[in-house]
């Protein structure tokens, strides 16, 4: 089984350059953990919830809503993201990206292909392959490829 074959095409990637509010925006919204994160369509690092949780947590506790997204806009994703990105290739076989997040101790591998990122693997494909249970056929669309910018997630532009 190849990487290509679990991956989830349907990948928002997230501006280096964006902040944290957005990311707490989109894992929200979404139904995601991690974000691939891109400067001029190259990747850059992966942003989790970990790393939001551990950007922010010490520094929001008690405070009320408008001022944790005011704390929010003011750190730059690529201040907190994971650097530099572990990836894969989409005809990898699935232990290699088993092993790889594994070694690394990390939840998702986002695959590139070409330069461009074409998909993520996660944790849970990976266990859902292993444990014998069909593939998700909701994570199988096409690929959202372009970085999400400013707090409008709806369009995905």
């Amino acid at each position: 089984m190849k990487v290509r074959d679990l991956m989830s095409r349907k990948v928002v990637s997230i501006s280096a350059d964006d902040n944290l509010r957005i990311v707490h925006e989109i894992m929200q919204l979404g139904r995601t953990r991690h974000l691939p994160v891109v400067r001029r369509g190259e990747l850059v690092g992966v942003i989790s919830q970990r790393d939001l949780l551990h950007a922010s947590l010490s520094n929001v506790m008690g405070l009320p809503a408008e001022e944790q997204n005011q704390f929010l806009e003011g750190v730059s994703i690529s201040e907190v993201m994971s650097a530099p990105p572990v990836f894969i290739g989409p005809d990898a076989p699935v232990q290699d990206a088993a092993r790889a997040m594994a070694e690394h101790k990390i939840g998702c591998l986002p695959v590139v292909e070409n330069g461009k990122v074409t998909g993520i693997i996660t944790e849970t494909d990976l266990l859902r392959y292993f444990a014998g249970l069909p593939v998700d056929p909701a994570s199988q669309g096409d690929t959202v490829s372009d970085s999400v910018r400013g707090p409008s997630v709806g369009g995905g532009n």
